[in-house]
């Protein structure tokens, strides 16, 4: 059997090679939290720290690995697997790995906080919520490409964009995978500096460092950090001195190679009352949108949520609740704790009707045929346009397309004649049915206007 020197030795050398092989200069880094292990039979049990770490040594280094082991040892197995807390193994880090791992300085609201300067009293003044990670976060079609997004300025050192902005409506989960990519960073890079704050403690720390002359200390904490996270960017338009400093302070980062994510309701063309150079700034990386989630997601969301409670409803009550709250997974989930906590305090069962009666005040319910005014007013908020833009003669795509759909919508939804149509959307009569046509033939080819289409449908049909 192999000594331990000599294991360490070939486990050593095949980090080497693997780098070499992949040109991957990170290498060293996963394989530096991994603690290697030789069975008796020359298998290669590879142990990570986390599931995460686990996961990604998986995704991009255990075939290569077991390529490389395979060329010395035939008959032996790569086994890549979560080590267990109970575990002693003697832990063999590749000569390039990081030794000393300095401790992370993560904003994380905490019990008692060693505080030597306003500065870092304001360092761990901002709550992160520990279960908004990305274990929780329940994906669909609506919120797939923001999730792979985060996930990919999480995990990877360098990405081709920055910064990363997110915008949707209140509740579609931008502030969830916010705290997810901060955590994320916090478990396989704790050697970085992570700052995740509102913009609104931004402009308060603003005002405080202005007030107390101490901007200096101010300029210190957010322009030395390796990854600043603020959500809801949109409330520091209208403050001109609050945007000069985050215009200097995101040059400042980005210029650096510094990442920045950036979440808002509004894509940063369409946010009101900012500079022009800061707008431009916001826009440069890559901007997401996340679309309302589809009534089959919402559905999901209800199971992990009803899991995570150790708790079970019956499914005809969490369609129900999936079928009648549609724009706001914050609003979805307090109407399942609401439910929950009524059926543990007082017992029974709950139906769809009860349901009905207890959510009344979140429901608003009336029972309504769909209008145009309903129609052309859901496409609005969908496509975060206004009435004016759709009913004005702009040719931009942006607005065509939306104006289009909703003409089809009205034609599908409603009993109105053609020419009814085109005088509510101020057109003539043949546009609507060139708009018509249109929608109707890219509907046969474009799935993603198919899933839009299908979700405004989904929306207006429901009960509100």
């Amino acid at each position: 059997m192999t000594d331990a020197s000599t294991f360490q030795t070939e486990w050593l050398a095949l980090c080497q090679q693997l780098a070499d092989q992949l040109k991957d200069t990170s290498v060293m880094r996963w394989l530096g939290r991994i603690v290697p292990e030789l069975s008796p039979n020359n298998d290669l049990n590879l142990w990570a720290p986390s599931s995460c770490i686990c996961e990604l040594v998986q995704k991009r280094y255990e075939e290569t690995i077991r390529s490389l082991w395979s060329a010395k040892r035939p008959d032996a197995k790569v086994y890549v697997q979560v080590r267990r807390p109970e575990m002693a193994i003697s832990r063999v880090v590749p000569v390039s790995a990081p030794i000393s791992i300095q401790p992370l300085k993560m904003v994380e609201k905490k019990q008692t906080p060693i505080r030597s300067s306003s500065t870092e009293e304001d360092l761990y003044s901002v709550f992160l919520d520990k279960t908004h990670t990305f274990q929780s976060f329940v994906v669909g079609d609506s919120n797939r490409f923001a999730y792979e997004a985060a996930k990919k300025i999480a995990e990877e050192e360098t990405v081709s964009f920055n910064p990363l902005y997110f915008h949707a409506g209140v509740g579609l989960g931008k502030t969830h995978l916010m705290h997810a990519i901060a955590w994320r960073i916090k478990e396989l890079y704790p050697e970085k500096t992570v700052l995740y704050l509102s913009s609104e403690q931004f402009f308060q720390r603003f005002i405080k460092g202005l007030q107390s002359k101490e901007m200096d200390s101010f300029k210190e904490l957010f322009r030395n950090v390796d990854v600043l996270l603020i959500d809801d960017i949109q409330f520091i338009v209208g403050k001109r001195q609050t945007q000069e400093e985050f215009f200097h302070t995101f040059n400042n980062l980005i210029s650096r190679g510094k990442k920045i994510i950036l979440s808002a309701d509004s894509a940063p063309m369409e946010l009101r009352g900012i500079e022009e150079r800061l707008r431009t700034r916001l826009a440069q990386g890559l901007v997401v949108d996340i679309h309302p989630a589809s009534y089959e997601l919402r559905l999901s969301i209800l199971h992990e949520k009803m899991q995570a409670m150790h708790t079970e409803l019956d499914e005809s009550v969490l369609e129900f609740l999936a079928k009648s709250i549609t724009s706001n997974v914050r609003e979805l989930e307090g109407a399942l704790k609401r439910l929950v906590a009524h059926m543990e305090l007082l017992g029974g069962t709950i139906t769809p009707d009860s349901a009905r009666v207890l959510l009344k005040d979140i429901l608003h319910m009336t029972e309504r045929q769909v209008k145009a005014p309903d129609i052309i007013q859901a496409v609005a908020d969908f496509y975060r346009l206004t009435l004016k833009d759709l009913r004005s003669t702009r040719r931009d795509r942006a607005i065509v397309r939306p104006r289009q759909l909703a003409m089809y919508l009205t034609k599908q939804l409603t009993p109105m004649a053609l020419p009814d149509i085109a005088k509510f959307f101020e057109r003539d009569h043949t546009t609507v049915i060139h708009a018509v046509k249109t929608i109707e033939e890219y509907l046969k080819r474009d799935k993603q206007l198919v899933r839009e289409k299908d979700l405004l449908v989904e929306q207006l049909k429901e009960v509100r």
